[in-house]
């Protein structure tokens, strides 16, 4: 489980059919083998590292290509970073899994940022509820009928990869999983959409 408060940025070294090298600092202080590290929000698992030369690697599954962005990096672009929270850390974003949903598309960069994502995720945007691009924890400001717009501090764009990205870039995107959990909850208790009430 992560917050969606990235740690810091890392770079790709390497690409090698599923294995990936990211050099960084910081998330490496305390990782061991088997360790989780969130990459763009996606949830992978420290397969082999090296702390004092600053990389580690993670295996990528074909799953994970197919549903994430992770397809598209290429050498020496930059990654959003986060170690799982511990208990006795400050919730500083919202609660994330770090298992991507979709990909989304940026129609407008930040500031102002507007993505586009698939129909079936707008349920879950609501105004000022939280939704994950790329790993970061952002607050919807407007939920479209094709996306949403999110407001991004300029501090969020100089720390994490939100900075350097553009329109038609693709961004990893995780709804808020208490939305999804309620959704589940309710499904046998309310009307569907035609109008006729489930039991």
């Amino acid at each position: 489980m992560f917050t969606g408060i990235v740690e810091e940025m890392g770079s790709v070294v390497s690409l090698d059919g599923g294995r990936l090298r990211l050099t960084c600092t910081d998330v490496l202080s305390d990782v061991e083998l088997g360790a989780s590290i969130a990459v763009n929000g996606c949830c992978l698992t420290v397969v082999d590292w090296d702390a004092a030369a600053g990389w580690f690697d993670v295996d990528v599954t074909e799953e994970s290509f197919a549903r994430t962005q992770l397809g598209d990096l290429a050498v020496g672009d930059p990654v959003n970073l986060e170690r799982p929270v511990r208990l006795q850390d400050r919730l500083g974003g919202h609660l994330v899994q770090g298992h991507v949903d979709a990909v989304g598309v940026i129609v407008q960069p930040a500031p102002d940022l507007k993505v586009k994502v698939p129909a079936e995720l707008n349920r879950y945007l609501v105004e000022k509820g939280s939704v994950t691009v790329d790993g970061i924890s952002l607050t919807v400001v407007d939920p479209a009928r094709d996306g949403f717009t999110v407001a991004v501090i300029p501090h969020t764009c100089e720390v994490t990869t939100l900075g350097r990205k553009g329109p038609g870039d693709r961004v990893n995107i995780e709804v808020d999983v208490m939305a999804k959990y309620a959704e589940k909850l309710l499904a046998g208790h309310v009307d569907d959409p035609g109008g006729e009430a489930r039991s």
